[in-house]
């Protein structure tokens, strides 16, 4: 049996956060265990707005004691945050352990956040996690955000912001272009280090499905990759399968009531 391990916030309505985290684990065959940071909750009489509540940082703790004491795994998605002192207790318990994968979905804001708050977590994040990521997945507005670029038009852009992201600590960057991307395919780039040769990038290209998000796509392209890394695949590979199961999921999204559909990675 394989383990892979989420720290992350809780989506009550199973679209995104350590839901969607789990169920990815759990359709590409490892055994998942989750520590949750935060809870995140759309409020259907406010327009689905989002209402925040933060995890005690002892009780993030907790969890994490109990989780690597059951069964030591040693691949971990880093999911949302949510705020500094979160961030502080997260970066210690990943320094207190041998890993040999973190990947980092760098959630950089939760609409339910006040603005000094996503700025000051935005630039914990950056200053205490980013360093301890293997690899890191950011979509369109968090590469642009991270890399210090203005716009993402094209492979090269994607590419730069990369190789930008990487000077921040990480080893691997996948920079998803996403629906933002201009043209008809949804297109990702691998930036990663390659000892002795230069660094290896490449693209991964899909049609787009429709023109609209998706809940639960990030999530499911970072556990994805987490799965498939606890697996023993390289990472070109895991990207690869990553970015097969979301594209299967968006192609048999679910739709209820809200105002947006969500993917299914039992698809």
């Amino acid at each position: 049996m394989k383990f892979a391990y989420v720290i992350a916030g809780s989506e009550a309505t199973g679209g995104a956060g350590l839901q969607a985290d789990l169920k990815t684990f759990q359709q590409l065959g490892v055994y998942g265990m989750g520590t949750l940071t935060c809870i995140v909750s759309f409020d259907p009489k406010n327009g689905w707005s989002h209402r925040f509540h933060p995890v005690k940082p002892k009780v993030i703790a907790e969890q994490f004691e109990a989780a690597t004491a059951a069964f030591s795994p040693e691949t971990v998605k880093i999911g949302m945050l949510g705020t500094p002192d979160t961030i502080n207790v997260v970066a210690s318990l990943l320094e207190s352990k041998p890993w040999r994968h973190v990947v980092v979905d760098p959630v950089l804001i939760c609409k339910g956040q006040e603005p000094g708050a996503a700025l000051d977590t935005d630039n914990a994040l950056k200053r205490q996690i980013l360093p301890l990521a293997t690899v890191v997945t950011p979509n369109n507005f968090e590469a642009l955000a991270l890399s210090g670029l203005d716009r993402l038009e094209t492979v090269e852009d994607l590419a730069e912001a990369g190789r930008r992201i990487q000077a921040l600590g990480p080893s691997a960057v996948v920079v998803k272009g996403g629906i933002d991307f201009p043209g008809p395919n949804a297109v990702d780039v691998l930036v990663q280090d390659q000892p002795g040769q230069p660094p290896l990038v490449e693209v991964f290209s899909t049609p787009k499905i429709g023109q609209e998000r998706v809940s639960g796509a990030g999530c499911t392209f970072a556990a994805a990759i987490t799965a498939q890394l606890a697996k023993g695949d390289p990472l070109p590979e895991a990207v690869r399968q990553a970015k097969a199961l979301v594209t299967r999921g968006i192609e048999h999204r679910v739709n209820g009531h809200l105002p947006f559909a969500t993917l299914w990675q039992g698809a």
